[in-house]
């Protein structure tokens, strides 16, 4: 089978849409035949006719004249490129690409109802346009809002409230008095609720502490798979609308994270931490407890912050890949550094000068 006819397979198949549809929607510039078809997803160099592609820079160039795509998505600069077919031109050819994925998927939702494996209790408000799928378990109190999907094998405690449209795709566990916002995606495996790392010393031993907080989580929000978001020690940890957090990812109790921030995988956020609006932590980061971010601040992969950002900008820790011998040498030298500093301020002060003249 050919590279083109089996990624055709290994894309989602919609219903038939046409390009003047999707330029109108998007409000962008169509440029060819509006009726052109197109009826699934793909990158520019798999796709072939009846695919919808997109192009964000002039390196895709050459990708971009040799596609089959019916439909391409690009940048009014990009629009000398296309030598043949139908194209939309916008200003974010990205960002439009996602937007038309979001509609053809919309159509695909399932209609409310509860699946009769599910298990919910008499006291929860479920609303009539929900869906509730298999074997999932809703507890006394919970709100489900209008157009809310919980998928397969999910829990959800006591006294939630999950906003219009929002969407647990599988297996995720919400613990009791957790309020989730409108349109929010959480992936598999999330924990939403769990206890935080909290421990007071008792002479030789451990107490644990009960976390009397919940989690407060925007509208607009998104969490990967497998993360785990802690409730609040006393006051709450709280996620603002927009935020989007990845997979493997730690956010201890009493965190905040602004409006419309993002954190790359494997990030770990220790207890009361805050980060600041339109932040992004890359992947590996980790921010020590009971600091702040200012707005604006962004963190390269596998940093370590110690203290707290006060200014926007770009910030980066840690020691570059280097070969293990070149490592081991500057280890050593790194040790030395304290001793080589201090020889530096004697011999600006004259120190040795004066001790080697007498």
């Amino acid at each position: 089978m050919s590279k083109r006819a089996s990624s055709r397979h290994r894309c989602r198949v919609t219903e038939g849409r046409t390009a003047g549809e999707l330029a109108e929607r998007l409000g962008g510039r169509l440029v060819g035949d509006p009726a052109t078809g197109f009826d699934h997803f793909d990158s520019l160099e798999a796709a072939g006719e009846g695919a919808l592609s997109f192009a964000t820079s002039p390196r895709y160039g050459e990708a971009l004249k040799g596609s089959g795509a019916s439909v391409v998505l690009l940048s009014e600069a990009l629009l000398a490129f296309r030598s043949s077919g139908t194209a939309i031109v916008v200003d974010n050819p990205h960002a439009a690409f996602a937007l038309a994925v979001q509609w053809f998927l919309g159509d695909a939702d399932p209609k409310g109802g509860i699946h009769p494996s599910a298990v919910v209790a008499e006291e929860a408000q479920v609303h009539p346009e929900a869906s509730i799928g298999p074997q999932c378990v809703i507890g006394a109190g919970t709100w489900i809002g209008a157009g809310a999907i919980i998928g397969p094998g999910c829990v959800i405690g006591r006294q939630v409230c999950i906003g219009e449209q929002s969407e647990l795709v599988a297996r995720v566990t919400v613990l009791d008095d957790v309020r989730i916002g409108r349109r929010c995606v959480i992936q598999p495996g999330a924990v939403i609720g769990s206890e935080g790392f909290g421990l007071a010393r008792d002479g030789g031993r451990w107490l644990r502490v009960p976390q009397l907080g919940t989690v407060l989580i925007g509208d607009d929000v998104d969490i990967g798979a497998n993360t785990t978001v802690d409730r609040g020690a006393i006051e709450d940890t709280v996620i603002a609308d927009g935020a989007k957090l990845d997979n493997l990812i730690q956010i201890a109790h009493n965190v905040e994270i602004g409006e419309h921030s993002a954190i790359a995988g494997c990030a770990g956020l220790a207890g009361s931490s805050k980060v600041g609006r339109h932040c992004s932590l890359a992947g590996g980061v980790g921010l020590a407890g009971h600091l702040q971010l200012a707005d604006n601040v962004h963190v390269t992969g596998m940093s370590m912050v110690t203290r707290s950002i006060t200014q926007p900008g770009i910030y980066s820790a840690g020691t570059p890949l280097d070969t293990n011998r070149n490592w081991h040498r500057n280890a050593v030298r790194f040790k030395q550094l304290d001793q080589m500093a201090r020889r530096l301020a004697r011999l600006e002060r004259g120190d040795d000068h004066d001790n080697q003249s007498g």
